[in-house]
């Protein structure tokens, strides 16, 4: 009970500052603190920590030259102030994982959590960053320059800032593993940087391909619409001030469902992964 408690109230702190930057909505609030509180309570340093790696980088970043990218939250269903929706769908993968952990404990599923943290949080770094390079995006699937925002499209800028962030998921979870176990991580032992290797490496191709697979989802899979007035394939039903026209895309496959399928992909290739290298 201790710690639902400990849990509950890490979790509101951090959620409430959260809201008071208006970086989450209230509903959002709502949810990153049952979020919280299930990491910390049913799970430990290692779950809770990465969880904040995530929230506090992507929300920092998302703050980041905000100014710069107002016009194209315009064209994006989610914006910076992130919903209950948008929060379970990027941490939703990674609690059931933590919770499945605590029912039946076994490294499978340490490995699929990271590969969904990493996936992502490449997904958020490569948005937030890439919204702020000075060439247009290409399309995933053709290579030709599309309109900043436009989903399916990736930059250089994005692509990289995805990488790293997918990298700093997996190292850090061999740093956090090392603390939960009451270790320093600075023996400077042949082991530690073996499984630091391992973990970053896990990290690093289950995120970055997975904000890949979120991409090309983006690019084919998920509904867009059509802006009569401008022309412009957004996300959002109203555009210009007037209702936007269907142009492609599944209905239901929304930006919340695309992030979910991208994180449960990276969540099974880290899963993979951890096989072949442990």
């Amino acid at each position: 009970m201790t710690d639902w408690i400990v849990g509950a109230l890490c979790a509101l702190l951090v959620s409430g500052a959260a809201y008071r930057k208006q970086s989450l909505s209230l509903s959002g609030m709502i949810a990153a603190a049952v979020m919280g509180t299930v990491y910390y309570a049913a799970g430990n340093l290692f779950w809770f920590g990465l969880l904040l790696i995530f929230f506090i980088t992507s929300t920092a970043f998302s703050k980041f030259r905000g100014d710069r990218k107002r016009e194209l939250e315009k064209s994006y269903a989610k914006t910076g102030r992130r919903d209950a929706g948008q929060v379970f769908a990027n941490g939703g993968i990674g609690m059931l994982a933590c919770i499945g952990n605590a029912l039946w404990p076994n490294p499978v599923w340490a490995w699929f959590f990271v590969g969904s943290m990493a996936a992502v949080t490449a997904d958020t770094w490569a948005t937030e960053w890439g919204g702020l390079s000075k060439t247009p995006p290409r399309s995933v699937l053709t290579w030709k320059p599309l309109p900043a925002g436009t989903s399916g499209g990736v930059s250089r800028l994005g692509s990289f800032a995805a990488l790293v962030g997918a990298l700093l998921i997996g190292a850090a979870a061999q740093v956090l593993l090392d603390l939960t176990a009451g270790g320093s991580g600075s023996n400077g032992t042949a082991a530690y940087f073996a499984s630091l290797w391992r973990w970053t490496v896990i990290g690093g191709v289950a995120g970055f391909t997975g904000a890949f697979a979120d991409s090309l989802l983006g690019a084919t899979l998920q509904r867009m619409q059509r802006c009569p007035k401008c022309g412009k394939s957004v996300e959002v039903d109203t555009h210009c001030g007037t209702a936007t026209l269907p142009l492609r895309g599944l209905r239901w496959m929304n930006n919340d469902a695309v992030n979910i399928l991208s994180a449960l992909a990276a969540g099974f290739i880290a899963w993979g992964l951890g096989v072949m290298l442990t």
